[in-house]
C-alpha cells in the first residue's frame, strides 16, 4: 500500500487564480473607506481571514461609518461577484486533479476562502464531482497558519494527517501543513520571491503542470511522516469531533468573520 492516501488542494492562488480578484476587492473597499493602501499593503496580509486582515487595517487607518462586519461583508460580496466571471483555473489544475484521482488518492479542498465562494469556484469549472470534502477555515476556531482546517478535512476524509499530501502556494497555507504533520508540495505564485517565508516543504513546483509521474515516483512511494505528530489546532483536539462538507452535501460554514481567499 502506498504511503500517501489523500491529496488536500488549497483554492485560492493554486487551483484558481483568484488572489488578483482578493486584491481587487480589497483594495477597491478599502479605498472606498479613504485608506491609503497599495498592492504590497494587501499582499502583506495574503492568507489570513478577511475579519483579522479587516480589523488589521482599522487599527492602522480607522475610519468612521462601516462596522467591521460590514466592510468584511463588502469585500466577500465583490469577490463572489468578480469570481462569477473572472476566476480562472491555474495552469495545470484541471492536469493535477486528474493525475492525482488516477492514482487513487481521495482528494480535498481545505481554503481560507468562505465555503460559498468555494463551492462557486469549483462549479464554475466543473471540479466539484472531484472532491470527497470541501471544506471552509470558516468553520475552524482558527484559520491558517493553524493547522485546524487541515486537520479537520483529513478527519472527514478518515485519512491519517500524516498520509496526507498538500499543494498550497502561500507560506501561510505550508505553515499549516507542517504543523499538521503532513506532506507539502509548495506551488508558489510568483518564485523566487514566494520562496522566502516557506518553510521545509518537501518540493516545491513551477507550476501544477508539474504534478506528474516523476513527481509521484518520489513523494507517492516515499514514507509517510509516520514519525512526526500534528500539531493540534486552536480550540480543536486530535480525537474531536468536527463538522464540515463531504461530498455532494457539503454544508456552508456559518462563521460570522469569513476569512479571506489564499
Amino acid at each position: 500500500m502506498q504511503a500517501l492516501q489523500a491529496a488536500i488542494f488549497d483554492l485560492d492562488g493554486l487551483l484558481v487564480d483568484s488572489e488578483p480578484i482578493w486584491h481587487r476587492a480589497e483594495l477597491a473597499v478599502f479605498g472606498s473607506l479613504g485608506l491609503p493602501l497599495t498592492l504590497d499593503d494587501v499582499l502583506s496580509t495574503k492568507g489570513r481571514y478577511v475579519g483579522e486582515v479587516v480589523e488589521h487595517w482599522y487599527r492602522r487607518f480607522p475610519w468612521s461609518g462601516p462596522t467591521i462586519a460590514e466592510v468584511v461583508s463588502a469585500i466577500v460580496e465583490a469577490v463572489e461577484a468578480l469570481l462569477r466571471t473572472d476566476a480562472e483555473l491555474k495552469p495545470g489544475a484541471r492536469q493535477a486533479v486528474d493525475f492525482l484521482r488516477g492514482e487513487g488518492l481521495a482528494l480535498a479542498v481545505a481554503s481560507s476562502s468562505p465555503q460559498r465562494l468555494i463551492e462557486a469556484a469549483l462549479r464554475r469549472h466543473h471540479l466539484r464531482h472531484a472532491f470527497a470534502v470541501v471544506r471552509s477555515a470558516d468553520a475552524e476556531a482558527a484559520g491558517k497558519p493553524d493547522p485546524a482546517v487541515f486537520l479537520s478535512t483529513a478527519r472527514l476524509l478518515g485519512v491519517d494527517p500524516r498520509r496526507c499530501l498538500v499543494l498550497e502556494d502561500s507560506a501561510t497555507g505550508v505553515a499549516a501543513a507542517l504543523a499538521a504533520g503532513m506532506v507539502c508540495v509548495a506551488v508558489p505564485e510568483q518564485p523566487p520571491a514566494d520562496l522566502a517565508g516557506l518553510g521545509p516543504v518537501d518540493a516545491v513546483l513551477h507550476s501544477l503542470h508539474q504534478v506528474d509521474r516523476s513527481l509521484w515516483d518520489v513523494l507517492g512511494r516515499a514514507p509517510a511522516r509516520l514519525g512526526a505528530s500534528p500539531v493540534p489546532a486552536t480550540g480543536q483536539t486530535l480525537g474531536g469531533d468536527v463538522d464540515g462538507s463531504a461530498g455532494a452535501a457539503a454544508r456552508p460554514g456559518s462563521s460570522p468573520a469569513p476569512p479571506a481567499g489564499q
